[in-house]
This record gives C-alpha cells, sequence and structure tokens, in this order.
C-alpha cells in the first residue's frame, strides 16, 4: 500500500515539474517575441528618423544650392551678355575685344553687382532669344523698347534716346521718310528699322546681316535709301561723300537692357546701377567718350576707320563693275 501512495505522488510531481516547464516555456519565447518586436519598432524607429535627417539636409542642400544661384544673378558670380558687335559706337570689334558703348556701361554695371562681365558675340536677332533662354543674363546692342519686344522680355529704365535715320545717295531726290513710298530700301535684319520699314507704303526691303553690308548696297546702286540707328549712321556717311544723311529721322525710339521676364530681382539690380552710374557721372564719361561733341578719341577714330575700309572697299568694288559693264557693252 505504501509503495502504491509512494509511486502515486511521485507521478503528481512529474506532472507538476513538466506543467512548470511547458509555462516557463512559454513564457521565454513571449519574452523573445517580445524583445524582437521592440528591436525592430526601435530599427525601424531610427531608419525614419534617418531618413527624416536625410530628407532635411536634402532640403537644406537644394536651399542653399537655390540661393548661391539667387545670388550669382544678382550679387557675385559673372554677368553674360549677348550682343551683335556690329554697331559701332555701340558695340564692335577691337582686335580680339568688343568695346562700344554697351560694352563699357554693362561693365560698370557688373562692377555695381560684384559681377564679372562676359560678353557673347551672335547675330542681333538672337539676342533677346538667348535671354529668354539662359543662355544670357542681359542683352545689350543698341536694342530700342517697343510693345513686341515687351512681350517676351522686361527691358531697364532707358540709358539712351536714339533715332532711326535715312541714308541716301548724295545725288538722290530723296528728301524724307515720305520719300521712300515704293523705294528700295535696306536695313540690318531684326532691327527696328527692319520692323518700321514694313510699314512703308509699296517699299521693298533688302535685309542684310550687317548695317555697313547695308551702305556697301546703297553705295553700289542696289538699294534707294539705308535706314539704320542715327549713331553708326553717322559713323558711315562721315567717311565717304557718295552717301548723305537726311534731316529728318525716320523714327524717336529708347535704348534699353533686356533682362529675363522672371529675373525681376536682376532687373532691379540694373536699375539701380543704371541711376548710380547717371548720377556719379560714370554713364556720361562713357558715352562722351564715344560720341561726344569735343574732339575724336581714339576709340571714336578706330570705328571710323574701320567703317572707312568697308566704304572704300564697297566703292571699289562698285568701280571694278562699273568699268566691266563697260568693256562688256564696247
Amino acid at each position: 500500500m505504501k509503495k502504491l501512495v509512494v509511486a502515486a505522488l511521485a507521478g503528481v510531481m512529474v506532472l507538476s515539474l513538466t506543467a512548470c516547464g511547458n509555462s516557463a516555456k512559454k513564457e521565454t519565447e513571449a519574452a523573445t517575441t517580445e524583445a524582437a518586436t521592440e528591436a525592430a519598432t526601435t530599427e525601424a524607429a531610427e531608419a525614419e528618423t534617418t531618413e527624416a535627417a536625410e530628407t532635411e539636409e536634402m532640403t537644406e542642400v537644394a536651399a542653399v544650392e537655390t540661393a548661391a544661384e539667387e545670388e550669382k544673378t544678382a550679387e557675385g558670380g559673372t554677368l553674360v551678355m549677348a550682343t551683335n558687335a556690329e554697331f559701332p559706337p555701340y558695340e564692335y570689334h577691337e582686335g580680339d575685344d568688343i568695346v562700344g558703348i554697351d560694352a563699357e556701361v554693362a561693365a560698370l554695371i557688373a562692377s555695381e553687382l560684384g559681377m564679372e562681365l562676359q560678353i557673347e558675340d551672335m547675330a542681333f536677332d538672337s539676342v533677346l532669344a538667348a535671354v529668354q533662354s539662359g543662355k544670357a543674363d542681359i542683352a545689350m546692342a543698341g536694342i530700342t523698347v517697343t510693345e513686341d519686344r515687351k512681350q517676351v522680355v522686361s527691358f531697364s529704365d532707358s540709358y539712351v534716346s536714339a533715332s532711326q535715320l535715312i541714308i541716301v545717295a548724295e545725288d538722290s531726290e530723296i528728301a524724307g521718310p515720305d520719300d521712300l513710298v515704293g523705294k528700295k530700301i535696306g536695313v540690318q535684319l531684326g532691327t527696328t528699322g527692319d520692323i518700321y520699314v514694313e510699314d512703308v507704303e509699296d517699299a521693298s526691303v533688302e535685309r542684310f546681316s550687317k548695317g555697313f553690308e547695308a551702305v556697301q548696297a546703297l553705295m553700289q546702286g542696289k538699294v534707294d535709301a539705308v535706314v539704320i540707328d542715327g549713331e553708326p549712321a553717322k559713323v558711315f556717311v562721315n567717311e565717304n561723300e557718295e552717301i548723305k544723311l537726311l534731316d529728318q529721322p525716320f523714327t524717336e525710339e529708347e535704348y534699353a537692357i533686356a533682362v529675363a521676364k522672371e529675373n525681376e530681382e536682376l532687373l532691379g539690380k540694373i536699375n539701380d546701377a543704371l541711376a548710380v552710374l547717371k548720377e556719379n557721372g560714370e554713364f556720361d564719361a562713357v558715352v562722351n567718350k564715344y560720341i561726344g561733341d569735343g574732339e575724336q578719341t581714339a576709340e571714336t577714330e578706330a570705328v571710323e576707320t574701320e567703317a572707312a575700309e568697308e566704304t572704300e572697299a564697297a566703292s571699289e568694288a562698285a568701280s571694278e563693275a562699273a568699268e566691266e559693264e563697260t568693256t562688256e557693252a564696247a
């Protein structure tokens, strides 16, 4: 009997120990699962924190780059100017350099903005497109402000009042704009002269890439008149006795600096710089250097010498052509 009781007690103890062992195992597994969950949660939280930090850092970098770009546009960096260096005395070639009123004024503006000036020479009808596309920051090329141009670019305050003048042969019967009706008129492609002569009744328009090419055509009898900006017109006429300027201008106009429409910050700073240059006399000094009333400067003489060489070449070409015609007739 005692043996039975002992055996029974032993069985109860074994079951009790087994139950305790299973319970402890379950508790251990639960604890392990909970720890793993907490670790995963912590890892996810750290990943989110890292990602947020990286996003914030990227945002800060982008902001710095944007600020740097804005600073480059309006203060510091390079100011790129689009021009057509075939327009003395505003811009023209002197050796490897581009000089003239616009070139020097642009350099002064760049200095006021703490920037370096870079000049890009191109066809006149490309200068506004260069500003629109962002290839250039500004355009200065004796650019007249018109309503059509205002649709595609913004303009600074005007810095020069100018005229489109009419050049004719010395013995021409053309005396004013009204006499251009039905005539053949030479112009530089893309200029306001090109635009305005379209309104002349029954006139035919011959377009040239450069102003002096239009003048050469006039001297060769290929056109009846040339409409071109006043200062270049004076240079060409002063160096050739076969052509003359008419007293009555074709149009009156204003020159200004073209800037991309969205670049209001740069436009404002350019206007401020122009105001400073006009007030301190530096702007007038540049203009007087090239087209002042006093004695000719070396720069003006260089322009007129170039024009003289070009018109002399045109005269020689015209003479040779006339001789060939005479020979053929004989």
